[in-house]
């Protein structure tokens, strides 16, 4: 008796750890599937400069999620206030406020 008790420990030990290597590999791509959804979608935002000269006064022409879309809108924003030719643009990508800096900070500008 007391050995058929030892087999049938041995196979619950055995059909444990078997469970356990599928729950732990399960558990490991988890991870790496839920930490690649995690990226935040780029955002684009738009900065009209009334005065191509001077880029201290601008003005947000709001979030975009390409580059190309930012563009085309900073275009024709331009083209609305009349200064295509005396204005200017400028897009930004995943622009923040820096509360020590007192402004925007973009990861990257582009034209």
């Amino acid at each position: 008796m007391k050995k058929q008790f030892g087999r049938n420990m041995n196979k619950y030990i055995y059909v444990t750890s078997k469970s356990l290597k599928k729950i732990l590999t399960l558990i490991c791509v988890m991870i790496l599937f839920s930490s690649c959804g995690n990226r935040t979608k780029d955002q684009w935002t738009s900065w009209i400069y009334p005065d191509k000269n001077n880029t201290k006064r601008s003005m947000n022409n709001g979030v975009y999620d390409t580059l190309k879309i930012c563009k085309i809108s900073s275009l024709l924003k331009l083209k609305k206030l009349n200064m295509s030719t005396s204005g200017t643009y400028d897009c930004g990508l995943n622009c923040a406020f820096h509360n020590g800096m007192n402004t925007q900070i973009c990861s990257e500008m582009s034209k």
